[in-house]
């Protein structure tokens, strides 16, 4: 393919694996940790690095259309999540850090195996690739470390306002084990998961794109708006405050603690943007200007009350699954069930980030055997994840098929992108050809 498309043959390859968020939805960009695993299913991307200075992309897959561009005049479209922006976003990453504007070409040919729009980070494993693409290209150096915080910066180019999980955890993950991933400064731990179960991916087959539609970026400022007003509350430098965690920090209390002030502070009926200016004592001008981001300045309402209990409920659910994963108890499976059941009544009902669909997944994963079952990613479409204990896979898998997906319209879905229990995987690699 790679030489019917471009007469040549590549001189390198990239992979990088999507991956699934066990439990911590939300609070990346809030500054808190989470705790994802790389999946098997992953990008790859061959390339031949060309002396001119044109960038050539074509994709295996023929719904994504070729493009071609100038290297040396990177434009990246907002208003449109192309699958080529992400590919610039993480060639522009590269680009900036090293202060270079003339750019050899490349031809590139790109695959991949993680669903689209699945909540798998199908979009972040494109950007990272082609972050490594791009510095393997100009045979410069990075950590891994270097190279996730750059790809989750130049992924904001599309328009979304992420916090950094899905391109540490693309980077850093490692074979057998999933990451307890904290930021500020960005660093990985090893969690040891249960023996006795398996992680069971659901794709509901509703499409979520992030960049395209804007409830991801609202939660976004409601969580920042939050932060502020909390902030004022306890008389902090609230305009200095971006993040729920800061807060917290600032104040050097305990998680639970911010719960209880959550309560006093806000209250539960959705603010106003004239009631948020009220409490911060400024104007509607530098509410919207300030504050909020371009496509978040035309929202009426913000529940802010709700945001932040979910945030910091999420937080202590992520540090209590670390611990139970390491004393590793008897009813270990049980307890992390538990909490991963939580965070899903929580997603849904003070995040509001599920979707009638990912609910009755949930609840069908639930009731065939999975001990604790949640929407992982962004929500509002996407997969579940479910801990299944391994005696139950194969009864499981065939239940949730038939309950699912043999209704007409779900049973188009490729069946081994929709329905599959994974285990974690390894990171982003380079392969030189031979």
């Amino acid at each position: 393919m790679f030489n019917s498309k471009f007469g040549s043959i590549p001189k390198f390859y990239v992979r990088a694996p999507g991956r699934v968020n066990i439990i911590g939805e939300h609070i990346d960009y809030c500054g808190y940790s989470v705790l994802p695993m790389a999946v098997e299913q992953d990008m790859l991307i061959a390339v031949e690095p060309v002396k001119t200075h044109t960038l050539q992309l074509a994709n295996m897959n023929s719904l994504y259309p070729d493009f071609n561009t100038s290297t040396k005049n990177i434009q990246i479209d907002k208003t449109k999540p192309l699958w080529h922006n992400y590919f610039l976003c993480g060639f522009k990453g590269i680009q900036e850090h090293f202060g270079l504007s003339d750019l050899t070409g490349m031809n590139c040919l790109v695959d991949g195996t993680i669903p689209p729009s699945s909540g798998l980070s199908s979009s972040s494993a494109l950007v990272c690739c082609a972050g490594l693409v791009t510095l393997t290209a100009l045979g410069m150096n990075l950590s891994k470390v270097e190279l996730a915080e750059i790809c989750a910066k130049s992924e904001r180019y599309i328009g979304t306002e992420g916090g950094g999980m899905d391109q540490s955890i693309s980077f850093l993950a490692e074979e057998g084990t999933a990451k307890l991933i904290e930021f500020s400064p960005l660093r990985a731990t090893d969690v040891k998961l249960p023996s006795g179960a398996v992680f069971v991916i659901a794709n509901s087959c509703v499409e979520m794109n992030k960049a395209a539609t804007s409830h991801f970026n609202i939660r976004v400022m409601e969580c920042r708006l939050a932060a502020k007003l909390l902030a004022k509350y306890k008389s902090l430098q609230w305009d200095k405050v971006l993040r729920l965690e800061e807060v917290q920090a600032h104040l050097g209390v305990s998680l639970e603690e911010m719960l209880l002030i959550t309560e006093d502070a806000l209250h539960p009926e959705p603010y106003s943007p004239e009631e948020v200016c009220r409490c911060l004592g400024i104007s509607l001008q530098e509410l919207r200007t300030q504050i909020l981001s371009p496509n978040t300045q035309d929202v009426l309402i913000f529940k802010l009350y709700q945001r932040a209990k979910h945030v910091y409920s999420e937080a202590a659910r992520v540090l209590q699954f670390k611990k139970v994963c390491e004393e590793a108890p008897d009813n270990m499976v049980q307890l992390l069930g538990e909490l991963m059941n939580q965070s899903h009544v929580s997603c849904r009902d003070m995040y509001e980030c599920s979707c009638p669909e990912l609910d009755q997944l949930v609840d069908i994963c639930r009731s065939f055997g999975a001990q604790g079952s949640r929407l992982t990613g962004a929500g509002w479409g996407g997969c579940t994840v479910s801990l299944v204990p391994a005696d139950k896979l194969p009864s499981f898998l065939a239940n949730v098929h038939e309950a699912y997906y043999q209704s007409s319209d779900r049973s188009r879905a490729p069946e081994q992108q929709s329905l599959f229990a994974t285990k974690p995987g390894g990171g982003a690699l380079v392969f030189l050809e031979a």
